[in-house]
Protein backbone atom coordinates (compact mmCIF):
# COMPACT_ATOMS: atom_id res chain seq x y z
CA UNK A 1 0.00 0.00 0.00
CA UNK A 2 1.47 3.01 -0.77
CA UNK A 3 1.28 6.43 0.82
CA UNK A 4 -2.16 7.99 -1.01
CA UNK A 5 -3.83 4.65 -0.47
CA UNK A 6 -2.97 4.95 3.58
CA UNK A 7 -4.25 8.15 3.76
CA UNK A 8 -7.82 7.44 1.88
CA UNK A 9 -8.60 4.31 3.81
CA UNK A 10 -7.84 5.66 7.09
CA UNK A 11 -9.46 8.94 6.05
CA UNK A 12 -12.40 7.31 4.40
CA UNK A 13 -12.85 4.95 7.85
CA UNK A 14 -12.64 7.83 9.98
CA UNK A 15 -15.32 9.81 8.28
CA UNK A 16 -18.01 7.29 9.05
CA UNK A 17 -17.02 7.29 12.81
CA UNK A 18 -16.86 10.99 13.01
CA UNK A 19 -19.83 11.75 11.66
CA UNK A 20 -21.57 9.10 14.12
CA UNK A 21 -19.76 11.04 17.27
CA UNK A 22 -20.92 14.05 15.72
CA UNK A 23 -24.48 13.95 15.47
CA UNK A 24 -24.39 12.50 19.08
CA UNK A 25 -22.78 15.97 20.17
CA UNK A 26 -24.97 17.86 18.85
CA UNK A 27 -28.02 16.42 20.00
CA UNK A 28 -26.23 16.69 23.82
CA UNK A 29 -24.97 20.08 23.22
CA UNK A 30 -28.68 21.52 21.16
CA UNK A 31 -31.13 19.61 23.71
CA UNK A 32 -29.36 19.95 27.10
CA UNK A 33 -26.03 22.28 27.37
CA UNK A 34 -23.62 22.94 25.26
CA UNK A 35 -20.72 23.67 28.23
CA UNK A 36 -21.59 20.56 29.61
CA UNK A 37 -21.31 18.61 25.85
CA UNK A 38 -17.81 20.57 25.04
CA UNK A 39 -16.77 19.57 28.60
CA UNK A 40 -17.45 15.86 27.65
CA UNK A 41 -15.92 16.01 23.97
CA UNK A 42 -12.75 17.35 25.51
CA UNK A 43 -12.87 14.76 28.21
CA UNK A 44 -13.38 11.99 25.50
CA UNK A 45 -10.52 13.55 23.57
CA UNK A 46 -7.87 13.10 26.75
CA UNK A 47 -9.16 9.85 27.32
CA UNK A 48 -8.16 8.91 23.48
CA UNK A 49 -4.83 10.38 23.52
CA UNK A 50 -3.92 8.62 26.75
CA UNK A 51 -4.53 5.36 24.63
CA UNK A 52 -2.64 6.14 21.78
CA UNK A 53 0.05 7.02 24.02
CA UNK A 54 -0.21 3.42 25.59
CA UNK A 55 -1.26 1.28 22.96
CA UNK A 56 0.80 3.22 19.95
CA UNK A 57 4.42 1.98 21.74
CA UNK A 58 3.07 -1.48 22.70
CA UNK A 59 2.04 -1.96 19.36
CA UNK A 60 5.49 -0.87 17.51
CA UNK A 61 7.00 -3.27 20.19
CA UNK A 62 5.21 -6.63 18.57
CA UNK A 63 6.74 -8.29 15.91
CA UNK A 64 5.56 -7.18 12.46
CA UNK A 65 4.15 -11.22 11.65
CA UNK A 66 2.60 -11.34 15.28
CA UNK A 67 1.08 -8.02 14.66
CA UNK A 68 -0.22 -8.23 11.23
CA UNK A 69 -2.17 -11.70 12.23
CA UNK A 70 -3.38 -9.94 15.13
CA UNK A 71 -4.52 -7.01 13.14
CA UNK A 72 -5.46 -8.76 9.74
CA UNK A 73 -7.34 -10.88 11.67
CA UNK A 74 -9.60 -8.24 14.00
CA UNK A 75 -9.78 -5.88 10.66
CA UNK A 76 -11.31 -9.35 9.00
CA UNK A 77 -13.91 -9.21 11.91
CA UNK A 78 -14.70 -5.74 11.41
CA UNK A 79 -14.95 -5.75 7.50
CA UNK A 80 -17.11 -8.60 7.28
CA UNK A 81 -19.52 -7.68 9.87
CA UNK A 82 -19.58 -4.39 8.17
CA UNK A 83 -19.96 -5.21 4.56
CA UNK A 84 -23.39 -7.72 5.99
CA UNK A 85 -24.74 -4.66 7.51
CA UNK A 86 -23.93 -2.48 4.09
CA UNK A 87 -25.27 -5.34 1.78
CA UNK A 88 -28.18 -6.18 3.61
CA UNK A 89 -29.50 -2.13 3.41
CA UNK A 90 -28.03 -2.11 -0.14
CA UNK A 91 -30.70 -4.85 -1.27
CA UNK A 92 -33.29 -3.25 1.34
CA UNK A 93 -33.59 -5.96 3.82
CA UNK A 94 -31.84 -3.50 6.40
CA UNK A 95 -33.34 0.34 6.65
CA UNK A 96 -30.69 2.41 5.49
CA UNK A 97 -28.91 4.72 8.29
CA UNK A 98 -30.70 7.56 8.98
CA UNK A 99 -28.36 10.13 10.40
CA UNK A 100 -31.68 12.54 10.69
CA UNK A 101 -33.39 10.05 12.84
CA UNK A 102 -30.77 9.03 15.10
CA UNK A 103 -30.68 12.67 15.49
CA UNK A 104 -33.72 12.99 16.16
CA UNK A 105 -34.18 10.13 18.50
CA UNK A 106 -31.31 11.37 20.83
CA UNK A 107 -32.86 14.88 20.73
CA UNK A 108 -36.36 13.13 21.98
CA UNK A 109 -34.73 11.21 24.62
CA UNK A 110 -32.33 13.85 25.87
CA UNK A 111 -35.11 16.17 26.29
CA UNK A 112 -36.84 14.75 28.99
CA UNK A 113 -34.22 13.87 31.80
CA UNK A 114 -34.17 15.92 34.86
CA UNK A 115 -30.71 17.90 35.07
CA UNK A 116 -28.11 16.78 37.36
CA UNK A 117 -25.16 18.61 38.65
CA UNK A 118 -21.63 16.64 39.25
CA UNK A 119 -18.38 17.38 39.87
CA UNK A 120 -18.38 20.68 38.22
CA UNK A 121 -20.60 19.52 34.91
CA UNK A 122 -23.91 21.40 35.20
CA UNK A 123 -25.61 18.96 33.32
CA UNK A 124 -24.32 15.49 33.51
CA UNK A 125 -26.24 14.14 31.10
CA UNK A 126 -25.28 16.21 27.88
CA UNK A 127 -21.71 15.59 29.21
CA UNK A 128 -21.80 11.46 29.84
CA UNK A 129 -23.77 11.94 26.37
CA UNK A 130 -20.76 13.33 24.65
CA UNK A 131 -17.85 11.64 26.32
CA UNK A 132 -19.64 8.22 25.49
CA UNK A 133 -19.65 9.38 22.02
CA UNK A 134 -16.60 10.75 21.74
CA UNK A 135 -14.81 7.39 23.51
CA UNK A 136 -16.80 4.84 21.99
CA UNK A 137 -16.80 6.24 18.36
CA UNK A 138 -12.91 7.56 18.53
CA UNK A 139 -11.79 3.94 19.92
CA UNK A 140 -12.47 2.67 16.34
CA UNK A 141 -10.61 5.73 14.71
CA UNK A 142 -7.39 5.01 17.20
CA UNK A 143 -7.68 1.62 16.16
CA UNK A 144 -7.79 2.16 12.81
CA UNK A 145 -4.66 4.82 12.52
CA UNK A 146 -2.81 2.55 15.01
CA UNK A 147 -3.17 -0.88 12.62
CA UNK A 148 -3.01 0.48 9.54
CA UNK A 149 -0.05 3.26 10.59
CA UNK A 150 1.75 0.96 12.18
CA UNK A 151 1.57 -2.02 9.43
CA UNK A 152 2.82 0.80 6.81
CA UNK A 153 5.25 1.98 9.19
CA UNK A 154 3.79 5.40 8.49
CA UNK A 155 1.80 6.43 11.79
CA UNK A 156 2.02 10.12 10.89
CA UNK A 157 0.41 10.22 7.68
CA UNK A 158 -2.68 7.80 9.28
CA UNK A 159 -2.94 10.15 12.09
CA UNK A 160 -3.45 12.85 9.67
CA UNK A 161 -5.89 11.34 7.59
CA UNK A 162 -7.97 10.57 10.48
CA UNK A 163 -7.36 14.42 11.46
CA UNK A 164 -8.08 15.80 8.57
CA UNK A 165 -11.81 13.20 7.94
CA UNK A 166 -12.65 14.46 11.71
CA UNK A 167 -11.89 18.25 11.30
CA UNK A 168 -13.88 17.99 8.11
CA UNK A 169 -16.57 16.37 9.68
CA UNK A 170 -16.52 18.63 12.24
CA UNK A 171 -16.60 21.67 10.40
CA UNK A 172 -19.78 20.45 8.53
CA UNK A 173 -21.42 19.68 11.37
CA UNK A 174 -21.10 23.39 12.70
CA UNK A 175 -21.61 24.90 9.62
CA UNK A 176 -25.36 23.05 9.59
CA UNK A 177 -25.68 22.73 12.84
CA UNK A 178 -27.32 19.60 12.21
CA UNK A 179 -27.30 15.69 11.28
CA UNK A 180 -24.72 15.20 8.14
CA UNK A 181 -28.45 13.60 6.13
CA UNK A 182 -26.26 14.28 3.54
CA UNK A 183 -23.25 12.34 3.38
CA UNK A 184 -23.30 9.10 1.90
CA UNK A 185 -22.36 7.19 4.98
CA UNK A 186 -23.95 3.72 3.69
CA UNK A 187 -21.86 4.04 0.78
CA UNK A 188 -19.03 5.23 2.42
CA UNK A 189 -19.19 2.05 4.90
CA UNK A 190 -19.66 -0.17 1.73
CA UNK A 191 -16.20 0.84 0.53
CA UNK A 192 -14.68 0.73 3.91
CA UNK A 193 -16.37 -2.55 5.03
CA UNK A 194 -14.33 -4.08 1.66
CA UNK A 195 -11.53 -2.37 2.42
CA UNK A 196 -11.21 -3.27 5.76
CA UNK A 197 -12.07 -6.80 4.43
CA UNK A 198 -9.35 -6.62 1.45
CA UNK A 199 -6.41 -5.81 4.08
CA UNK A 200 -7.73 -7.82 6.64
CA UNK A 201 -7.36 -10.67 4.57
CA UNK A 202 -3.94 -9.44 2.75
CA UNK A 203 -2.31 -8.53 6.72
CA UNK A 204 -4.00 -12.22 8.11
CA UNK A 205 -2.70 -14.06 5.76
CA UNK A 206 0.98 -12.53 5.67
CA UNK A 207 0.49 -12.90 9.55
CA UNK A 208 -0.58 -16.48 9.27
CA UNK A 209 2.51 -17.26 7.37
CA UNK A 210 1.49 -17.09 4.10
CA UNK A 211 3.31 -15.39 0.68
CA UNK A 212 1.16 -13.11 -1.50
CA UNK A 213 1.87 -13.65 -5.23
CA UNK A 214 2.95 -10.21 -6.43
CA UNK A 215 3.29 -9.18 -2.48
CA UNK A 216 1.73 -5.74 -1.86
CA UNK A 217 0.21 -5.55 -5.78
CA UNK A 218 -1.95 -8.58 -4.86
CA UNK A 219 -3.92 -5.81 -3.12
CA UNK A 220 -4.67 -4.60 -6.38
CA UNK A 221 -6.36 -8.06 -7.10
CA UNK A 222 -8.07 -8.55 -3.67
CA UNK A 223 -9.98 -5.29 -3.80
CA UNK A 224 -11.68 -5.36 -6.79
CA UNK A 225 -12.44 -9.05 -5.98
CA UNK A 226 -14.18 -8.76 -2.65
CA UNK A 227 -16.08 -5.46 -4.55
CA UNK A 228 -17.45 -7.51 -7.39
CA UNK A 229 -18.65 -10.54 -5.08
CA UNK A 230 -19.98 -7.56 -2.79
CA UNK A 231 -22.27 -6.45 -5.17
CA UNK A 232 -22.76 -9.70 -6.70
CA UNK A 233 -24.37 -10.22 -3.40
CA UNK A 234 -26.33 -7.53 -3.25
CA UNK A 235 -28.07 -7.72 -6.87
CA UNK A 236 -29.21 -11.61 -5.66
CA UNK A 237 -30.28 -10.58 -2.41
CA UNK A 238 -32.42 -7.23 -4.41
CA UNK A 239 -33.73 -9.70 -6.85
CA UNK A 240 -34.74 -11.92 -3.95
CA UNK A 241 -36.45 -9.96 -1.89
CA UNK A 242 -38.46 -8.16 -4.98
CA UNK A 243 -39.60 -11.60 -6.19
CA UNK A 244 -40.85 -12.36 -2.87
CA UNK A 245 -42.56 -9.18 -2.29
CA UNK A 246 -42.87 -7.33 -5.83
CA UNK A 247 -45.48 -4.71 -4.68
CA UNK A 248 -42.72 -2.88 -2.05
CA UNK A 249 -40.63 -0.80 -3.73
CA UNK A 250 -36.99 -0.14 -3.38
CA UNK A 251 -37.35 2.80 -2.44
CA UNK A 252 -39.68 1.95 0.55
CA UNK A 253 -37.73 -0.98 1.42
CA UNK A 254 -34.82 1.08 2.15
CA UNK A 255 -36.42 4.06 3.79
CA UNK A 256 -39.35 2.47 5.83
CA UNK A 257 -41.23 5.15 7.88
CA UNK A 258 -40.83 4.93 11.80
CA UNK A 259 -44.11 4.48 13.41
CA UNK A 260 -42.40 6.62 16.25
CA UNK A 261 -40.84 9.45 14.00
CA UNK A 262 -41.58 12.68 15.79
CA UNK A 263 -42.66 11.39 18.74
CA UNK A 264 -40.86 11.94 21.56
CA UNK A 265 -39.38 8.71 23.53
CA UNK A 266 -40.64 8.58 26.82
CA UNK A 267 -37.99 9.92 29.02
CA UNK A 268 -37.16 8.07 32.57
CA UNK A 269 -38.78 9.83 35.56
CA UNK A 270 -35.18 10.17 36.89
CA UNK A 271 -31.52 8.70 36.23
CA UNK A 272 -31.14 5.28 38.13
CA UNK A 273 -27.91 4.46 40.24
CA UNK A 274 -26.12 1.77 38.25
CA UNK A 275 -24.73 -0.80 40.36
CA UNK A 276 -20.67 -1.04 40.13
CA UNK A 277 -21.31 -5.35 39.10
CA UNK A 278 -23.40 -3.99 36.19
CA UNK A 279 -21.08 -1.14 35.14
CA UNK A 280 -18.28 -4.22 35.23
CA UNK A 281 -20.85 -6.20 33.27
CA UNK A 282 -21.35 -3.00 30.89
CA UNK A 283 -17.54 -2.73 30.51
CA UNK A 284 -16.36 -6.62 29.57
CA UNK A 285 -19.91 -6.60 27.59
CA UNK A 286 -18.84 -3.14 25.22
CA UNK A 287 -15.18 -4.92 24.77
CA UNK A 288 -16.64 -8.20 23.45
CA UNK A 289 -18.54 -6.03 21.32
CA UNK A 290 -15.47 -4.04 20.15
CA UNK A 291 -13.45 -7.17 19.79
CA UNK A 292 -15.93 -10.01 18.17
CA UNK A 293 -18.93 -8.20 16.93
CA UNK A 294 -22.48 -9.11 17.33
CA UNK A 295 -22.05 -12.54 15.28
CA UNK A 296 -19.57 -14.52 16.99
CA UNK A 297 -19.53 -17.06 14.54
CA UNK A 298 -17.53 -14.89 11.42
CA UNK A 299 -15.44 -14.33 14.41
CA UNK A 300 -14.34 -18.21 15.17
CA UNK A 301 -14.69 -18.76 11.20
CA UNK A 302 -12.15 -16.09 10.88
CA UNK A 303 -9.75 -17.54 13.55
CA UNK A 304 -10.18 -20.64 12.12
CA UNK A 305 -9.14 -19.95 8.29
CA UNK A 306 -5.92 -17.94 9.79
CA UNK A 307 -5.03 -21.60 11.84
CA UNK A 308 -5.43 -23.15 8.56
CA UNK A 309 -3.62 -20.88 6.59
CA UNK A 310 -0.69 -21.17 8.78
CA UNK A 311 -0.93 -24.79 8.88
CA UNK A 312 -0.77 -25.14 5.09
CA UNK A 313 1.57 -22.29 4.90
CA UNK A 314 4.60 -25.11 6.67
CA UNK A 315 3.69 -27.70 3.40
CA UNK A 316 2.29 -25.64 0.25
CA UNK A 317 2.92 -22.06 -1.36
CA UNK A 318 -0.61 -22.09 -2.00
CA UNK A 319 -1.89 -21.10 2.07
CA UNK A 320 -2.62 -17.72 0.72
CA UNK A 321 -6.14 -19.24 -1.10
CA UNK A 322 -7.25 -20.22 2.48
CA UNK A 323 -8.16 -15.99 2.76
CA UNK A 324 -10.14 -15.10 0.20
CA UNK A 325 -12.00 -18.89 0.67
CA UNK A 326 -12.65 -17.31 4.32
CA UNK A 327 -14.38 -14.18 2.77
CA UNK A 328 -16.22 -16.19 0.71
CA UNK A 329 -18.13 -18.76 2.82
CA UNK A 330 -18.73 -16.53 5.84
CA UNK A 331 -20.19 -13.28 4.17
CA UNK A 332 -23.08 -14.98 2.69
CA UNK A 333 -22.39 -17.39 5.98
CA UNK A 334 -23.44 -13.77 8.33
CA UNK A 335 -25.83 -12.73 5.67
CA UNK A 336 -27.89 -15.70 6.42
CA UNK A 337 -28.21 -15.87 10.13
CA UNK A 338 -29.19 -12.09 10.00
CA UNK A 339 -31.72 -12.63 7.58
CA UNK A 340 -33.26 -15.77 9.83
Amino acid sequence: MNDTALFIAVFLACVVEAVEATTIVLAAGATRNWRSAFVGVFSGVVVLAIAVAVAGPAISLLPLGVLRLVVGGLLLVFGLQWMRKAILRASGYKPLHDETLIYQKQVAAAAGIPRESRFGVSDWYAFTLAFKGVVLEGLEVVFIVLTFGTNQHNIPLATLGAGVAILLVVILGVAVKGPLSRVPENTLKFVVGIMLTSFGTFWGAEGAGAIWPGADLALLVIVPAIAVFALAVVLILRARRLARQPAVSVSQASHPVPQSAGVPAKAEPHVRAVHPIERLKSFGLFWYDFVIGDDWQIAAGVAIGLAATFALSLVSPMAWVVGPVVVLLLLPWGIRRALR
